[in-house]
């Protein structure tokens, strides 16, 4: 018994100072790693992941004709997506007659040096090919200018990024505050909007794995913030901004100095930064502008009265903007997360009074945070207006007649979709404050003059044809009589002051 006694004892002090030895090299690593520049993040075994967030074609339709336009004259494209990381090539599914991807259609994680700052990134978006092409072909998605040194290469196409692990961002052909937003981008970039060029978007994400996953840098918080790397910092607010330590990083803010962002805004699009941040879940770049709509809709009625916005209307809209680097947020009610989106009672015919109050009970009073309504417009679609198809009411909203706009889809033997589209991007323009606007209240040979030079849904002579606003390369034919450039003009402060 005294033996097996001895031996329990001899076992426990091995197993003790095994313990202690163990701790000893892990404090060791830990503290050598904190002072050995050459180990990037010493808490993680660095990974990198890549994440395509969504992709849409943005050769949609030709806005001046009202012609279905598909990519090459053919189908739906079949995307699929490659990834070249460090030289190592991953590739998607293909993704076959799909002309809009979302919810995360694809993602890659990689190992990396744990050595060596910077990562390579090459990112590839494919139509494959079907019976009438027998090669794969790259889409554009690059802002690379066509010329006769490029054409037809990958680099004419494809983006090439640079990521930095230690500040845990990226640039070369995508970086903070460029054209298209950061994390996003735009084959119309070139100069290819109005061409078949295989235009599309792409929004990413590049992040990296740490220990406190707060999706800050071991560097940047050990070296610059002094904040904890063991402690997860994402959401505090260390310098009192109310705007969170995790945003301002990724934003090129300092997050322990304090800035003013509810008077900064960079992009004059309306929205100051802290409401960039409370937006932040849909994608708003602050650098880049953005046009947020709530889109309520009716109830059906008795007799089975259907006021539903189509859907390939609602993509047409997100195309027309977005190609021009306007990014276009309809909150329909299918958002993740908060969605102010309604259906309201259905009522047969709808005068201002009425308008008024589903703005007031649906709009402002539906909104749990009253800085929605300094964010987004208001768009209701309705059953059938006392008035119009359509019209701009009251402070910052606009409604759209269900009822009539089908009649006219008949009547005309337009496109419903385009028709749809074409009427709530009329409307919204008049919230963006455009002004003058040739051809609107026009009739006659008046209008005649001013079609062919105005191109734009805010004309009269083109609403219902084309989902477009004007971009100023026709001529004028005097200081009243001619072309704008909506894009450039549109103010979308405006309903701040409205």
């Amino acid at each position: 018994m005294e033996h097996a006694c001895k031996l329990v004892s001899i076992l426990f002090i091995v197993l003790v100072l095994l313990i202690s030895s163990f701790s000893s090299g892990l404090s060791t690593k830990l503290s050598s790693g904190l002072s050995n520049n050459s180990d990037i993040d010493p808490l993680v075994d660095l990974t990198v992941t890549v994440d395509i967030l969504k992709i849409r074609s943005l050769e949609h339709d030709d806005p001046q004709l009202n012609v279905r336009e598909v990519i090459d004259e053919r189908s739906d494209p079949d995307f699929y997506v490659t990834l070249i990381i460090n030289g190592q090539s991953f590739e998607s599914d293909i993704f076959w007659n799909e002309r809009y991807l979302y919810d995360h259609p694809f993602s890659k994680t990689v190992d990396v040096p744990d050595d060596q700052e910077t990562v390579d990134i090459v990112i590839q978006l494919w139509d494959a090919a079907d019976d009438g092409y027998q090669d794969d072909r790259l889409c554009d998605i690059s802002n690379d200018v066509k010329s006769s040194s490029n054409v037809g290469t990958d680099d004419a196409y494809d983006v090439e990024i640079t990521y930095n692990l230690k500040d845990g961002h990226w640039i070369g052909d995508d970086a903070l505050k460029d054209n298209s937003g950061y994390g996003r981008l735009n084959g119309c970039d070139d100069g290819t909007i109005y061409e078949p060029d295989r235009d599309c978007e792409l929004w990413f994400d590049i992040s990296f794995n740490d220990y406190d996953n707060d999706k800050i840098p071991y560097y940047i918080e050990t070296s610059v913030y002094g904040t904890d790397p063991y402690s997860n910092d994402a959401d505090s607010d260390i310098d009192g901004d109310s705007v969170s330590t995790w945003w301002e990083w990724k934003w090129g803010y300092d997050p322990t100095v304090f800035d003013d962002h509810q008077n900064i805004d960079p992009e004059n699009d309306g929205l100051h930064n802290l409401n960039e941040f409370r937006t932040h879940q849909w994608y708003s770049d602050p650098y880049v502008r953005d046009l947020f709509i709530e889109l309520d809709q009716m109830e059906e009625g008795p007799n089975g009265e259907k006021c539903i916005f189509p859907e390939m209307a609602k993509e047409m809209l997100y195309t027309a903007h977005d190609r021009q680097n306007v990014i276009y947020h309809l909150d329909d009610g299918s958002w993740a997360g908060e969605t102010g989106s309604e259906f309201v009672p259905f009522d047969e015919v709808t005068d201002w009074d009425e308008l008024y109050a589903i703005r007031d009970n649906y709009f402002y009073g539906s909104a749990p945070q009253e800085w929605r309504r300094y964010v987004f417009h208001y768009g209701v679609l309705i059953w059938e207006s006392s008035w119009v198809a359509g019209n701009a009411f009251g402070r910052n909203a606009f409604q759209i007649s269900g009822n009539l706009l089908d009649l006219k889809t008949e009547e005309m033997r337009f496109d419903r979709d385009v028709v749809y589209a074409s009427a709530y991007m009329h409307e919204t323009g008049h919230n963006l404050n455009f002004w003058p606007i040739p051809g609107h209240g026009n009739t006659g040979w008046l209008l005649r003059i001013f079609l062919p030079l105005y191109k734009s849904c805010m004309s009269y002579g083109w609403i219902y044809r084309m989902v477009d606003y004007s971009d100023g390369s026709r001529p004028f034919l005097g200081p009243t009589i001619g072309d704008y450039d909506d894009w450039e003009r549109m103010d979308l402060t405006n309903f701040l002051r409205n």
